[in-house]
C-alpha cells in the first residue's frame, strides 16, 4: 500500500463557524483572519494505492460553480486534483475508486466537472462510494445545510451509473485494510476511513477534526449538526488513537498535514506533526 496527499487547491471559511464557541481571541493565534473574518482551510485529499485500486478519498470543491458561488469561498492556490494526481504519476481516468466521507460541496464538488452542457463524473471509471442514509440526507437537507448540499454534485453521481453505497458496519472492514468509521455530529452517517499501512492506522479526520487545532475538545465548528454528538465522537476516537499511537490526517488544516497524539493526564494533545510524505519512517 502507498499513500498520497492530493491537494485540491485552497478556500476560505468563517472564523467563527470554523471554531464554534472558542472565542476569537484564541483561534485567531491559530489560524489568523481576514478583515472579513475568513481564515483559509486546506482541501487535503487522499489517495491509496492498494493493489489493483486506486481511491481517492474527497474531491474538494471543484472548478465547475459559478463566479458568485467562488465570491463566497474565494478559492485560490496554484493546486487542483489534476495537477495533484499528475504529480504522482495518475490521471482521472487511473481512479477505481471514490471514497466520499460526506456530500458536502468541499467534499465532492470535484467529482462531478462540467462537460459542455452536462455534468459528469470526473473519475469516468471509478466507483463512487456513498452510504444509503447520508445519501438520502442530501438529497433531502434540512434548512440548516441545504447550501452544503449541491444537487448538480450529487444527481449526477447516480445518474453516471457510478455510485454505490458501503453498508458495513461501523470499525468494519469495507476492503482489506480499510475499516469504516461512522459519524453523526457534523452530519448523517459521515464515513472516515480508517487506514492500516505495515501496522499502523492512519484516520482521515474528514470534518469530525478538520485542522489541529481541533483536537481541543471544545473545538466544535458550528457547521455541526449536533455539536455534543460530535463532542462525543471526538472523545471516543481520539482517546482511541492516543491510546494505539494512530496517526491523525487533516483535510481541512492549512499546514498540519498529519499528527500523532499523547493522553496527557486525561488530556489528549498532539504529540508530532509531520507530512504525509514522513509517514513510513513514523511507522515501527
Amino acid at each position: 500500500m502507498r499513500l498520497y496527499t492530493i491537494n485540491a487547491g485552497y478556500f476560505k471559511l468563517d472564523g467563527g463557524a470554523m471554531h464554534g464557541v472558542v472565542p476569537k481571541t484564541m483561534w485567531n493565534k491559530v489560524n489568523p483572519a481576514d478583515e472579513q473574518n475568513m481564515c483559509t482551510w486546506a482541501m487535503r485529499c487522499l489517495l491509496i494505492e492498494h493493489g489493483n485500486y486506486k481511491i481517492l478519498v474527497d474531491t474538494g470543491m471543484g472548478t465547475k460553480q459559478d463566479e458568485k458561488f467562488f465570491s463566497f469561498y474565494h478559492p485560490h492556490g496554484e493546486d487542483t486534483l489534476e495537477k495533484s494526481l499528475a504529480k504522482h504519476g495518475f490521471t482521472p481516468d487511473d481512479i477505481t475508486d471514490v471514497f466520499l466521507t460526506h456530500l458536502h460541496f468541499d467534499h465532492c464538488g470535484g467529482a462531478i466537472k462540467r462537460e459542455g452542457d452536462k455534468m459528469v463524473p470526473t473519475f469516468p471509471k471509478a466507483t463512487y462510494w456513498s452510504n444509503k442514509v447520508h445519501w438520502d440526507s442530501a438529497l433531502a437537507p434540512n434548512d440548516r445545510e441545504r447550501a452544503s448540499f449541491l444537487k448538480e454534485n450529487i444527481v449526477p453521481i447516480e445518474e453516471g451509473g457510478n455510485l454505490r453505497f458501503i453498508d458495513v458496519a461501523d470499525g468494519e472492514e469495507w476492503i482489506q485494510d480499510i475499516r469504516v468509521r461512522y459519524t453523526t455530529g457534523h452530519t448523517d452517517n459521515m464515513m472516515l476511513p480508517q487506514i492500516n499501512i505495515n501496522g499502523t492506522t492512519l484516520l482521515y479526520c474528514a470534518d469530525l477534526i478538520p485542522s489541529a487545532a481541533h483536537i481541543s475538545m471544545p473545538w466544535v465548528m458550528a457547521y455541526d449538526m449536533r455539536p455534543l454528538d460530535t463532542l462525543k465522537e471526538k472523545h471516543k476516537i481520539l482517546n482511541e488513537a492516543a491510546e494505539e499511537n494512530w496517526v491523525l490526517f487533516f483535510e481541512h488544516d492549512p499546514k498540519t498535514e498529519c499528527c500523532t497524539l499523547v493522553n496527557d493526564n486525561g488530556r489528549i494533545k498532539l504529540k508530532e506533526a509531520f507530512p504525509l510524505s514522513e509517514l513510513e519512517s513514523k511507522i515501527v
